[in-house]
């Protein structure tokens, strides 16, 4: 039982220091993680991996990226530049 409340402690922390210090550089931390329209040319955009979800989901998933996005992942770097999107496409 304490190893369960140090880890969710530990979490909390981390969690709590990543948004502030996202703030102290500047950085939207309220800004929106979605896209409202679908951006034209989505259905050319590069597979990145599928996946199979199974119990109450029971649907298949495609993630697919823009080039940005590719080309992000190619790099091996962490944090996606602006522009750089990333979507998935479900099939129940």
């Amino acid at each position: 039982m304490r190893f369960n409340s140090v880890f969710v402690l530990a979490i909390t922390t981390f969690t709590c220091a990543g948004v502030y210090v996202a703030q102290a550089l500047g950085r939207d931390t309220t800004r929106a993680t979605y896209v409202e329209e679908i951006p034209r040319g989505y259905r050319d955009w590069k597979l990145i991996s599928v996946a199979r979800e199974e119990g109450p989901l029971d649907d298949i998933r495609a993630i697919i990226g823009n080039d940005l996005a590719i080309k992000t992942f190619r790099e091996g770097k962490k944090a996606f530049p602006d522009g750089a999107i990333i979507a998935r496409l479900a099939w129940a």
